[in-house]
């Protein structure tokens, strides 16, 4: 299915662009995304979450390009790597060199990336025009939703836009690493 298209992408889509937040399907849970650069859209998702703001949230794109200066002050060996693994199902830490708001990359000099090769998430960057903001939809303390109806339940009073779809195969989040270092922070 085109996902780009469906009717609920163009109202998740509608609802991003007015600076709400929406619910779409991830590879692994669902995830809760707004506008990265509306101020009052990413407040909104950490109320939501009950999330506090210094830890940061990861930016999601259909492919590298929309992660534009981002990426261009990396060096070609880094560049390389990112390129090697994207499309996927693996988060990577960068240097945000300010070039992103600090309520999304919280208290780090970092912020965490990923180019997905969900249909949905692609569908929704794409019509969007950019990366948005993906963190998992689900109140501190409580389990990542895995389908619309658990998102309903958790934020079914709040007016979120949830899109059409199901998660992919995964069976838990993105992989985490830090691009200097090569780290693993969540794997």
């Amino acid at each position: 299915m085109d996902y780009r298209y469906h009717p609920a992408t163009i109202r998740c889509v509608a609802e991003l662009n007015a600076g709400g937040v929406i619910a779409y399907p991830t590879e692994a849970v669902w995830g809760l995304g707004c506008d990265p650069w509306n101020g009052h859209a990413v407040k909104r998702i950490l109320q939501l979450k009950h999330r506090r703001p210094e830890k940061g949230l990861i930016l999601v794109a259909s492919h590298t390009g929309q992660f534009g200066e981002l990426l261009q002050a990396l060096p070609p060996e880094q560049k390389r790597l990112l390129e090697q693994s994207w499309p996927g199902h693996i988060t990577w830490l960068i240097p945000h060199r300010n070039a992103v708001p600090e309520n999304v990359h919280g208290a780090h000099d970092t912020i965490a990336v990923r180019v997905s090769a969900h249909p949905v998430v692609k569908a929704l960057c794409d019509k969007f025009g950019g990366p948005i903001v993906s963190t998992s939809a689900n109140p501190q303390a409580l389990p990542p939703a895995k389908n619309g109806t658990t998102v309903r339940r958790y934020f079914g009073r709040s007016g979120i836009t949830v899109a059409a779809g199901t998660i992919g195969g995964k069976t838990s989040p993105s992989i985490i690493r830090d691009l200097a270092s090569g780290t693993t922070l969540r794997g």
